[in-house]
């Protein structure tokens, strides 16, 4: 995160954990207003990358598993980075800027990412690089964002995955009522303020808590190299095309989606318990003993209580009993439905 967006939120009330934005010192407050209210979130656990140069669309294209070169100007996508076995290394957001492309991905992925593509520029004509001191990333979500974006002169784009440009960033519509706003470091602390006047603001746990309601997967450290793209559903929430030529990992990703049954499948649940597990935590299944059926993708408290989650199981396990945490007589997760059909 930009340190001097960071001294500026913290003059605002945040308290910084780690480097990033644990709340605004009522967390138990800013959870239930992000389940009624309108919420303004640092997401200080994101970073931008950007690749820029006139191969950059071609050669990220040829890479991750969405088609980039027929992203439109006015379009943002999920997209993922796989190992030669179809695994996914990172996840991200990406949207074009300029005569570049932006990706924002888990901030402690960053570096990685941005080794692994280098390893593959070679002759492109493309530049790598590490852009947090020059964008801030913010997230506005509620019944009202759409009202409180415009009431600070900020366009909404009307499609889902749309991308608005407004003078000193973008606005990418991410769900209904979400948003998800990049804006140029210079200008990120008078916008703050000004959207604080209109939404309450909270700490990085609220986005994500958003994303896990809305079945959208970060691949973080604990979890690179974990999963195909199919486990965590990302197909589904538009992150693979089917259509495009070869990548790393392409034959392995069309395999699974086309020649045989996924065992595995990311599921939304809710779990009754005082801290929020860790990404990679293991899970057990009723049948499987002591052997692991899945992990944890993500987990947050949430809005009265408990903590909501995403995790990958079996679905033999998920169709057949209790799911637990930790160990098979850990605490039982509570399935819920995801928002999109998982066949």
């Amino acid at each position: 995160m930009n340190p001097a967006f960071q001294e500026h939120l913290v003059s605002r009330g945040a308290r910084i954990d780690g480097g990033r934005v644990a709340d605004f010192g009522a967390p138990d407050a800013e959870r239930e207003n992000a389940a009624s209210g309108t919420v303004l979130v640092p997401l200080s656990h994101l970073s931008v990358v950007r690749a820029g140069g006139p191969d950059a669309a071609t050669f990220l294209h040829n890479l991750v598993t969405n088609d980039v070169k027929g992203l439109a100007s006015g379009q943002a996508q999920y997209d993922g980075l796989c190992t030669p076995k179809g695994r996914m290394l990172a996840s991200f957001l990406l949207w074009r800027e300029a005569d570049g492309l932006l990706l924002a991905t888990a901030r402690d992925l960053k570096d990685a990412l941005l080794r692994r593509l280098a390893m593959y520029v070679l002759r492109s004509k493309v530049s790598l690089s590490d852009v947090d001191a020059q964008w801030v990333l913010l997230g506005l979500a509620g019944l009202d964002a759409e009202a409180a974006a415009a009431r600070c002169g900020l366009p909404a784009p009307r499609e889902p995955m749309g991308v608005a440009a407004f003078a000193d960033g973008m606005v990418i519509r991410v769900g209904d009522a979400r948003f998800q706003i990049a804006v140029r470091a210079p200008a990120a602390a008078a916008l703050w303020d000004a959207l604080c006047g209109v939404a309450r603001p909270g700490g990085e746990a609220l986005w994500r808590w958003f994303d896990i309601r809305a079945g959208i997967p970060l691949v973080v450290a604990a979890t690179s190299e974990e999963f195909v793209p199919q486990m965590v559903n990302f197909e589904l929430v538009g992150g693979v095309s089917f259509h495009k030529g070869c990548y790393p990992g392409q034959e392995v990703v069309a395999r699974s989606q086309y020649l045989g049954k996924i065992k595995r499948r990311m599921v939304l649940a809710h779990l009754d318990a005082a801290a929020a597990p860790t990404p990679g935590e293991h899970l057990y299944g009723v049948k499987l003993g002591d052997q692991s059926c899945g992990a944890v993708v993500d987990a947050v408290p949430a809005p009265g209580g408990g903590c909501d989650l995403l995790a990958v199981v079996q679905t033999s396990s998920a169709e057949s009993g209790a799911i637990r945490l930790g160990r098979p007589d850990g605490p039982e997760l509570r399935l819920q439905p995801l928002p999109y059909p998982v066949s």
